[in-house]
């Protein structure tokens, strides 16, 4: 309320500034540890002045001495208040104690001593029951009561930090724990609330674990071998030798790598195979399983099914021992004999420590390189090339020889053209003439024969496209026919029939001129002086008649030819001249043209025929019929 009004209802004014109407904390942490501090701020959060000093009432209360009152003395206010969970927080009390467990399924041990901790918290009251764990021992260890009031007896009572000392026996849920030390804090703690602590007992220790601590007496050693003697010295320690088992004896034998694993604990012997990849066989790693070998077999009756029961001590005269193994010693494993070739480090160290031996030189059983026998290539049989029949000698499924893929789209769709004559002592093969096709994409030749009519010999393919070996070349090394072997004149050899080269087509002179470097001058200079007269007619007529003139006189002779009643069998006048034009040149003695012309009564104008008669004249002896036929079309 406002000043100068009374504390009614009606009469107080509400400050809306005001929110917060909770009382301020008093308590608080520093370091760790628990204090109390007197409220700064009122309800409402009004700062309290009341409990502040100031700086000058601070230096009058220093320098101010007591004086002498009058009246009733005012009394001191009371100290201030401090719970319970602050003052003991954080302070325990620890009991070490003791309690017996029975033990009732040992024939060893009866009762088992437990050694534990007791913590009381002195904040709350509470009490937990710790027992330290020990590694291997078999018991569930660690926390055995969690932290709780501890109830004291049926009334509801619970433990206090005044029923504990030392000496005295505690119950809880029927477990009775011997309190027998404490730590020096719980100590006096206890010293200063006026209990008197009893002395300290000693920690009873379990029978049974001091009896596994003190050493074991080793027993006397029998004047026999000890039985277990070798396993414990031996233990894990293995002799292992490299192998080799010669198995060529039986069909589909080979020599199979193995690993002789010698177990000194049982004197026992395993085998096992080395497996490499892909090499044909199932991936069983155990050869032999581990056993004891027999050596020598003692006499046995010979009714004694050994096959089917086991082997035993009264079987066996000898067992294999590790003095039977030696690195290049063959040994004899139930019925395989094994190449011993190399051993491992400890395997050495063990002969030389046990048997003195000093020489471990491996054995070298690699396999030598059979020399390969020289692969004979049969002679050429005849069919096809040389190269594709000899697939069939190096591969089980031959495949096509290579073909030079740039030289073919380099050359494709380029053919050199040569006319031929068949040289045969036969009669009817003397006017036989051959158009021999040289492909420069893949060096193949073809021979087509033009069919004449009446001959008598039908025309067609004469050789297919084939690659022909010059005479002489071997099929190991074949030698074909090149451009430069063809010149005018020259005889080539295919497959047994021998063929003069007559002619040649223009192309052939225009291809060995641009590639002059690569073929022989004598080869391009017989082309030349083929074609020479040719050249010389074609000036000629040039020169005397314009082309434009000798295209018109073409167009009269054949328009005479049409005007004419009678048809003109220009077939068999093309014929004529090809018979008797025997070396194929185009090229006829003038006496005998005019007479071929005189006997088929060429029917036109005798001056368009002499002014065409003098255009494919060559000189004055010889005339060039193939362009005087281009007149008279078949």
């Amino acid at each position: 309320p406002g000043p100068g009004l009374p504390f009614l209802p009606g009469c107080a004014i509400k400050d809306p500034t005001k929110t917060s109407f909770h009382r301020s904390q008093t308590l608080d942490f520093k370091n760790g540890y628990a204090f109390s501090r007197l409220p700064r701020e009122g309800v409402g959060g009004d700062t309290l002045f009341a409990n502040q000093l100031s700086q000058d009432e601070l230096d009058d209360l220093c320098t101010k001495g007591s004086t002498l009152t009058y009246g009733q003395v005012r009394r001191s206010a009371p100290s201030s208040f401090t719970p319970a969970f602050v003052a003991y927080d954080k302070k325990v009390l620890k009991f070490d104690a003791y309690f017996q467990e029975e033990v009732a399924i040992s024939a060893e041990e009866h009762y088992r001593i437990r050694q534990v901790g007791i913590y009381y918290y002195l904040e709350d009251d509470s009490m937990c029951v710790i027992e330290p764990k020990v590694k291997n021992s078999g018991l569930v260890q660690g926390k055995l009561m969690r932290r709780h009031r501890v109830p004291k007896n049926e009334q509801g009572d619970y433990y206090h930090w005044k029923d504990l000392n030392l000496g005295i026996d505690l119950t809880m849920y029927g477990r009775t724990y011997r309190l027998v030390n404490c730590d020096s804090f719980t100590k006096v703690f206890l010293e200063s609330q006026g209990i008197e602590v009893n002395p300290p007992e000693e920690m009873v220790s379990d029978p049974y674990t001091e009896q596994r601590r003190t050493p074991v007496q080793k027993p006397s050693v029998p004047t026999g071998p000890d039985p277990f003697r070798q396993f414990l010295t031996y233990d894990t320690k293995v002799l292992r030798f490299y192998a080799i088992w010669d198995d060529t004896n039986c069909a589909f034998g080979d020599h199979h790598p193995c690993v002789i694993h010698y177990f000194l604990a049982d004197d026992t012997v395993e085998v096992r195979e080395v497996h490499r990849r892909n090499d044909g066989r199932d991936p069983f790693p155990v050869l032999m399983r581990r056993q004891r070998i027999p050596k020598i077999f003692a006499d046995k009756n010979k009714n004694f099914p050994s096959c089917v029961l086991e082997i035993t001590d009264h079987e066996v005269q000898e067992w294999y021992s590790p003095k039977d193994f030696a690195v290049g010693k063959s040994i004899t494993l139930l019925g395989r004999t094994f190449l011993i070739y190399d051993c491992d480090k400890f395997t050495q160290d063990f002969y030389r420590e046990k048997y003195g031996i000093t020489e471990f030189q491996p054995v070298d059983v690699n396999k030598k390189p059979t020399e390969k026998a020289p692969q004979v290539i049969p002679p050429y049989n005849g069919f096809g090339i040389p190269e594709d029949s000899l697939q069939n000698c190096l591969s089980l499924f031959p495949k096509p020889p290579r073909k030079d893929i740039i030289k073919m789209l380099e050359n494709n769709l380029k053919v050199l053209r040569y006319q031929v004559a068949l040289e045969s002592p036969v009669p009817e093969d003397k006017n036989r003439r051959f158009i021999l096709s040289y492909f420069l994409s893949d060096d193949t030749i073809g021979i087509y024969e033009p069919p004449v009519r009446n001959s008598g010999i039908p025309g067609g393919k004469y050789l297919k496209r084939t690659k022909v070996t010059k005479p002489g070349s071997t099929p190991e090394n074949p030698i074909y026919y090149e451009p430069s072997d063809f010149t005018i004149g020259s005889t080539i050899e295919v497959f047994g029939h021998r063929f003069v080269i007559t002619d040649a087509d223009e192309y052939v002179l225009n291809y060995l001129e641009r590639n002059a470097e690569s073929f022989p001058a004598a080869t391009l200079q017989s082309i030349r002086d083929h074609f020479r007269p040719r050249q010389v007619v074609v000036e000629t007529a040039s020169s005397g008649f314009p082309k434009k003139d000798l295209d018109d006189l073409i167009v009269e002779v054949q328009k005479e030819l049409k005007l004419h009643h009678e048809p003109f069998n220009t077939r068999k006048f093309h014929e004529a001249f090809h018979h008797f034009d025997t070396e194929g040149s185009g090229f006829l003695d003038k006496t005998r043209f005019l007479n071929v012309c005189d006997r088929f009564h060429v029917p036109t104008n005798t001056i368009l025929l002499k002014k065409l008669i003098d255009y494919c004249s060559c000189g004055e002896d010889k005339v060039n019929y193939r362009d005087f036929l281009l007149a008279f079309p078949s």
